[in-house]
């Protein structure tokens, strides 16, 4: 959340031919609602005719019911209207006030309004709604992740709390956690979790903050975190815990966080959960009142300690992201339509199978994933960058991964089942009956492209001429090709 000062355009609320606002500005406003601001109205004039407010508002209160209860909005609630004419400003005084740092941001379409600002050096705070939109998203927190289909994402108040599988957690937090959880149902806390025949077997709640923690040594300064306030699984064997930390992870980007947090009282050395919140670079950072372990993972690194690291360094300690320069290789991996199915399980555009409907498809639910095959390709290594595109169908790039570990020359069955664990999308009659020797390729998922390239465009724009039928090198300037029209996130690179 927010606490700024935004100035709206009063031309801004010119209605149609019947009487509504664009959409653009109504979505704006149902975002401004959920900020914590304080919202102005100007007009070009410093003088305001008093019929322009009952003639204006009696207009927009024609609008749809957001429209028409802006005024209570801005009244009761947390913004501020102001219509006197001693609080109208001119755009001069206005530009003025933003460079006094007295208001934050002007929304408006003028493009005179635009220019001016730009000549000040202030465009940066002066905004169209399709700038403002884009930036006041960044501060309403979102729920907006792929779940898979086995799992629930509800508010805590829709679990029973007298479920058995609480009953560890109130033995190792008595006796508050039935009032910590009552505290936290009444506050409609999201959480995610997952039932098997009426009982809860696995659950992530969690919390997005934005500030200190206090109570801890050493105290860490106010930021917007992610808090993992709960997590337990105890339906082992489905790599539900791993899925937890991907959609951890996939909520933190989606609200813009770049750290992770989470308590815990480590009872022994080999602790199952410590063990695996390592593996994605989750470290112990403190210690708090209670004698809990804190332990925070952040997903961007200072780019003034990328040269200690190596490109697998970066992506053990700051999963999702990756190296991508020009030292790593690039390479495109074709994959069919009923393997990448299963392998990535949270594309949104992909059918649900019968298999989803009772339970997991457990090397969906992984961020560590194997890739067996037949090329002859030898120059793939640790920390290289693989493209998967998905064949006959689709005929698209659609998702990155970073190569952890490759595995040449295998034969025997049992060996390969070994390497690749429950992380494949074969089965061992599969393997079995495989052509042998096989390459298997250990790697990390880090991202779906935002915009998944098909063959035609990526034959237009000179990444490959026929569609990959093996594993295939690709240069680096063609690689920023993907990346750039792809939308791979820029933020989570180093190069």
């Amino acid at each position: 959340m927010i606490d700024m000062k935004i100035s709206l355009d009063l031309d801004l609320f010119n209605c149609d031919n019947d009487g509504f606002i664009s959409k653009n500005l109504e979505s704006l406003l149902n975002l401004l609602n959920k900020v914590t601001c304080n919202l102005f109205i100007c007009q070009k004039s410093t003088i305001l005719d008093g019929n322009i407010d009952t003639i204006h508002w009696s207009k927009i209160r024609r609008q749809s019911p957001l429209c028409s209860n802006l005024r209570h909005i801005i009244n009761q609630e947390r913004l501020n209207y102001i219509i006197s004419e001693n609080n109208i400003l001119n755009y001069d005084e206005l530009l003025s006030s933003l460079i006094d740092n007295n208001t934050d941001f002007l929304i408006t379409e003028d493009p005179s309004i635009h220019e001016s600002a730009n000549d000040f050096g202030i465009d940066d705070q002066v905004l169209s709604i399709e700038d403002a939109i884009k930036f006041f998203k960044q501060h309403v927190p979102s729920d907006s992740i792929v779940v898979r289909f086995a799992l629930k994402h509800e508010s805590v108040d829709m679990l029973n709390l007298d479920d058995s599988f609480f009953d560890s957690l109130r033995k190792e937090y008595y006796p508050e956690f039935d009032d910590w959880f009552i505290k936290i149902s009444n506050k409609k806390r999201k959480c995610l979790y997952y039932k098997y025949r009426d009982q809860i077997k696995a659950i992530l709640i969690y919390k997005i903050e934005d500030e200190p923690i206090n109570d801890s040594y050493p105290p860490f300064p106010k930021k917007k975190r992610f808090k993992i306030s709960t997590f337990k699984v105890d339906y082992l064997g489905q790599k539900i815990g791993e899925l937890f930390i991907k959609l951890s992870i996939d909520l933190s980007i989606n609200n813009h966080i770049s750290e992770l947090y989470l308590t815990h009282f480590t009872q022994k050395p080999k602790d199952r959960l410590v063990e695996l919140i390592s593996e994605y670079g989750f470290y112990k950072a403190g210690i708090t009142q209670r004698g809990d372990d804190i332990f925070m993972k952040k997903l961007i690194i200072d780019h003034t300690t990328t040269k200690k690291l190596t490109p697998l360094d970066i992506i053990i300690k700051y999963y999702p992201s990756f190296y991508d320069g020009k030292d790593v290789r690039k390479f495109i991996v074709p994959i069919r339509p009923e393997y990448h199915n299963k392998l990535f399980t949270d594309m949104c555009s992909r059918q649900l199978t019968l298999v989803e409907c009772d339970g997991f498809i457990v090397e969906g639910n992984t961020i560590k994933k194997s890739y067996i095959c037949n090329s002859k390709n030898r120059q793939i290594n640790p920390g290289d960058i693989i493209l998967f595109y998905r064949s006959k169908d689709w005929k698209m790039i659609t998702s990155l991964g970073i190569v952890e570990s490759i595995h040449y020359n295998n034969i025997e069955t049992n060996k390969i089942m070994n390497i690749v664990s429950k992380r494949t999308v074969f089965s061992k009659k599969e393997i079995k009956d495989m052509k042998k020797p096989v390459t298997i390729i250990l790697f990390r998922h880090h991202f779906h492209l935002k915009r998944p390239l098909g063959f035609n465009e990526l034959k237009e724009f000179g990444v490959i001429s026929t569609a990959p039928i093996s594993i295939m090198k690709i240069d680096h300037e063609k690689y920023i090709k993907i990346k750039k029209r792809g939308g791979i996130d820029g933020r989570y690179t180093i190069h």
